[in-house]
């Protein structure tokens, strides 16, 4: 009532000769002016990324089940770990490192057999979210290679954005001539290189540009399989290729300039289990 009563008041008592100055006043963005709270928002995204690509899709799917229906109890840090009880089946106690939470403990059945499982990965979850909303798209994993739907070209900095990427992702992919108790070590990390891989691939658009980044991948995978000592004895990188493969055939289809970037695999001598031959064959069918 009493703003009410000032507004008419002052309403009433403005001089008809005065001119009137709007002054428009900008809308204040929250985040507008607090840069370290957007560093430690992609520092966070980072790291919840780290746990969902050293995930698989079943494990994490549940994990993220827990956590957001608070099943993540009683949760502490000390000394470089945290710690929780976790309501599955039954209350579980679970322990993961703050540095690395593929290390850790849980009481569940799988937790003994020193395995990653669901109740560590939701206390993972929650020592970076502290309780927070996942994004949709942190919720998201799947190791599935996709074909797109976008088509536009990218941008020379988004181009250089996906390369960076790839770079990051093949850095997972590596050789391995250790210890057979490191064996096991040495599949997940292929695998986690493998399902950040098959994201960056699922989300590119059609076009003869991306093509040849693919072909590119495929190139460098080989290499890394052929010569570079890399032990896909599991079967991870191998079935990861066969399905960008299959990815680069339904762009010929889409869009036939793609075939172009094909005539990068002429010539390439002997490959892992002749995966390019599809490719090729399309290329040879196009030029006759």
């Amino acid at each position: 009532m009493i703003d009410a009563m000032r507004l008419t008041y002052g309403l009433n008592n403005i001089n008809p000769s005065t001119p009137l100055r709007v002054v428009v006043r900008q809308a204040h963005h929250p985040s507008a002016n607090h840069p370290e709270r957007s560093r430690r928002n992609a520092e966070r995204a980072k790291r919840v990324e780290r746990i969902k690509f050293a995930t698989d899709e079943a494990t994490f799917k549940r994990a993220v089940g827990l956590y957001e229906s608070g099943k993540v109890t009683e949760v502490k840090a000390l000394g470089g770990y945290y710690s929780a009880v976790v309501l599955g089946t039954e209350p579980y106690r679970v322990s993961v490192s703050a540095r690395n939470y593929k290390q850790g403990h849980c009481t569940c059945y799988v937790g003994q057999k020193d395995t990653l499982c669901k109740h560590m990965v939701a206390l993972a979850l929650h020592a970076v979210l502290d309780g927070q909303p996942l994004s949709d798209k942190d919720k998201h994993l799947t190791d599935e290679v996709k074909c797109g739907s976008r088509r536009e070209a990218l941008s020379q900095d988004e181009l250089t954005v996906v390369k960076k990427s790839i770079t990051e992702s093949m850095k997972y992919i590596k050789p391995y001539s250790g210890p057979s108790r490191t064996w096991s070590a040495s599949q997940d990390s292929l695998r986690e290189g493998c399902s950040r891989l098959s994201a960056i691939v699922s989300d590119l658009p059609i076009n003869k540009q991306v093509a040849g980044v693919l072909v590119k991948l495929l190139l460098r995978l080989d290499k890394k399989l052929t010569i570079g000592g890399v032990d896909d004895s599991n079967g991870i990188v191998w079935p990861f290729m066969r399905d960008v493969v299959q990815v680069l055939i339904e762009y010929s289809q889409i869009d036939p300039k793609c075939i172009e970037a094909f005539k990068l695999l002429r010539g390439i001598g002997i490959s892992s289990f002749g995966w390019e031959e599809p490719l090729v064959r399309i290329l040879d069918e196009t030029q006759k």
